[in-house]
């Protein structure tokens, strides 16, 4: 159908992607990223003359020159040369609106790209087996699963936008990363009762930690994430009414700015009751929290429970020194050492003691500050042999 050539019919110069179709259209084939894409003309030149019945239209010549103009009003995105780094720059420059914590976490995959030399590759170049191959010498390096999670949440979305805006046929990061990367990441479990009690008699008696033994108790007792728990001030703790209400988190981001976030999901905005003994917790940390020179103010909240010694709140990191610092000292001493404590494994433990307990798990998933119960159940909720069995014995089936 098409006959190819240097001239066409009238002896003229055809140009490189211009040809001529045996009923007398030109038609200019280019491609994009491998795809053909083509359009027709009935002439070649504006000055050309329409063959008899033919309805008017814009001559080829100058829809190669709109094309032209929109390719580079496009910007190289629409070329081979675009990059992995330009195209993930590009996504992340329209994710507007979202958390501070997040957006840091664009920037260090940003960074991530402009040290390693994938993120110079032609996007047009990668392939599936390219994705898959990089992400599993990224492990080779030293890299952990959670954190080639995290880079391919950005790339995988960058890609399908190129895939959507028909730059690419095909997002190479599409499959499944369990089958390519091992998860060698540490699932946080629950501890016993018996590890619980022990914990946390270790923490009450000890001279240095503890003045952080209510904190840690009221994350073992009420199920907070730690980042709700820092952001804790004396008016969401209403001593009357016994009530904790969770309406924010505080984060500390790697520039060391401190942002208020809202809760990790809606669901997350709640408002827990307290117990006997988390109420005297609380009677105990509002006792003994010295008022500061200036209270810290992190944007419109102040009165944080917990004061590091340069006068700013307490945030998770903080936490996470002292669970460790604690579990090393107490293996040191005891010769039945404890398994790795963190205050996400507080939250854990919560979850699993109140199913073992009976709770409702709506009930419970509302408390958890979860949207679906599935994480409630088979995320948070640990079993073990001995919990089978004492189940069991309850139905009198052993």
């Amino acid at each position: 159908m098409i006959q190819h050539g240097r001239k066409d019919h009238k002896n003229r110069l055809l140009r490189e992607g211009e040809s001529q179709c045996k009923d007398g259209r030109y038609r200019y084939t280019y491609y994009v990223n491998g795809k053909q894409k083509s359009f027709y003309s009935w002439k070649l030149e504006p000055t050309d003359k329409l063959p008899y019945g033919k309805r008017d239209c814009v001559a080829l010549r100058e829809q190669i020159e709109q094309l032209q103009r929109n390719q580079l009003l496009f910007g190289r995105y629409s070329e081979s040369s675009y990059t992995v780094l330009d195209l993930v720059e590009r996504y992340v420059g329209m994710k507007t609106g979202v958390r501070k914590s997040t957006r840091a976490g664009y920037k260090t995959v940003v960074n991530m790209l402009k040290q390693d030399a994938f993120g110079s590759r032609k996007i047009s170049d990668i392939r599936i087996s390219d994705a898959k191959l990089w992400l599993i010498q990224l492990q080779k390096n030293g890299r952990g699963y959670s954190s080639i999670h995290t880079i391919r949440g950005v790339l995988r979305p960058a890609f399908q936008m190129a895939v959507d805006d028909d730059v690419l046929l095909k997002n190479p990061f599409e499959f499944q990363l369990s089958t390519i990367v091992i998860n060698d990441s540490i699932r946080r479990e629950a501890i016993t009762k018996k590890q619980e009690r022990a914990f946390l008699k270790f923490v009450k008696d000890d001279p240095h930690f503890s003045k952080y033994y209510e904190g840690i108790y009221i994350l073992f007792k009420t199920g907070m994430r730690i980042s709700e728990f820092c952001g804790l001030t004396i008016h969401d703790i209403d001593m009357e009414e016994r009530t904790i209400d969770i309406n924010h988190q505080l984060q500390r981001l790697s520039d060391m700015e401190y942002v208020i976030e809202t809760t990790k999901t809606n669901a997350g905005k709640r408002v827990l009751p307290m117990t006997q003994d988390v109420y005297e917790c609380f009677q105990t940390i509002l006792m003994n929290r010295k008022a500061p020179k200036k209270e810290p103010k992190v944007g419109k909240y102040s009165g944080f429970l917990y004061l590091d010694k340069n006068g700013m709140p307490m945030v998770a990191l903080h936490w996470q020194k002292y669970f460790e610092h604690i579990c090393e000292k107490y293996n040191s001493i005891y010769k039945e050492e404890i398994p790795k404590i963190t205050p996400h494994v507080c939250r854990h433990t919560y979850c699993t003691n109140m199913v073992l307990a009976g709770m409702n798990p709506k009930t419970l998933q509302y408390l958890m500050g979860h949207s679906e119960i599935g994480v409630t159940l088979d995320v948070y909720t640990h079993t073990s042999f001995e919990n089978a069995k004492d189940e069991m014995k309850k139905l009198s089936i052993i």
